[in-house]
């Protein structure tokens, strides 16, 4: 990535300091489930678990509360230190999980870490600006037998580019003025959401019950959705083929169709 282009990066990490302010046994227990689901696996004892771009630590967290020894890195310096204070919060002083900043884009970064029994890089790998290198980079840290766990942004076609030019511009905007892309963008996630439930006489019930996995508010989510730049998207078929080439096989997959969420894939190395 150029520059300029690294100017208009999101800060993720600032987001996520925000989202951690309110972090509770709730949405920990849920990352748990999440994990477990995707993984088919109860337990994650004796298995290295490798969190690429850790964000809040949430999942970091949650692979440790099943027994991994854990390893986190982030690129974002402010998500660097959400899952520190994460890990202080509920894992003090604990040597059987590692935080640092570091880049999935950084080959020598990478081999210093070793392989992994599991490799985890959810909603991570698209907002690098070199999604392929990431995607190829995060996968040569599994180890003969491990999982890959990763999440993509769904490639929409023209729909997706029409995104990637409002989060470009959402973020090349001072931020005093990004509501002007924000606000439109919330109406048109939401909008039809919020309808549908007013037409049922509860405006806000789907907006007050938002919740999952990720441990995300309904705000939070929107705001990281239209900030997150860089901004690469990828079809199925097309992480699936690329995977298969070096050996993974995929197991549990998850799909949006059409949508512009992210599509999950657990694969096996071999």
């Amino acid at each position: 990535m150029n520059s300029s282009e690294e100017t208009l990066r999101f800060a993720f990490g600032k987001n996520w300091l925000q989202f951690a302010e309110n972090l509770d046994e709730s949405a920990v227990a849920a990352a748990e489930a999440s994990l477990k689901s995707m993984l088919g696996l109860e337990r994650l004892d004796g298995r290295r678990f490798l969190d690429v771009g850790s964000g809040s630590g949430l999942f970091s967290l949650a692979a440790r509360r099943l027994g991994a020894q854990v390893h986190s890195f982030d690129y974002d310096e402010h998500s660097v230190e959400c899952t520190k204070g994460v890990k202080q919060a509920f894992f003090p002083d604990d040597a059987q999980w590692t935080v640092q900043q570091g880049s999935v884009l950084d080959e020598k970064f990478l081999s210093g870490l070793g392989a992994f029994d599991i490799v985890y890089a959810w909603g991570v790998l698209h907002h690098t600006g070199d999604m392929w290198t990431a995607i190829y980079n995060a996968a040569g840290r599994v180890a003969d037998g491990g999982r890959l766990f990763i999440a993509l942004y769904n490639d929409q076609g023209w729909r997706s580019r029409v995104w990637r030019a409002v989060k470009r511009l959402y973020n090349a905007l001072p931020p005093a003025l990004r509501f002007l892309v924000l606000w439109p963008a919330f109406a048109r996630i939401w909008g039809p959401t919020v309808i549908r439930d007013l037409l049922h006489g509860s405006p806000r019930r789907t907006w007050l019950a938002y919740g999952g996995p990720r441990g995300m508010s309904a705000w939070r989510d929107v705001v990281d959705w239209v900030g997150g730049y860089p901004f690469e998207v990828a079809s199925p078929d097309a992480v699936l083929s690329f995977c298969r080439e070096r050996r993974l096989v995929p197991l549990p997959t998850r799909d949006v169709g059409d949508g512009y969420g992210c599509n999950e894939f657990v694969l096996e190395r071999r």
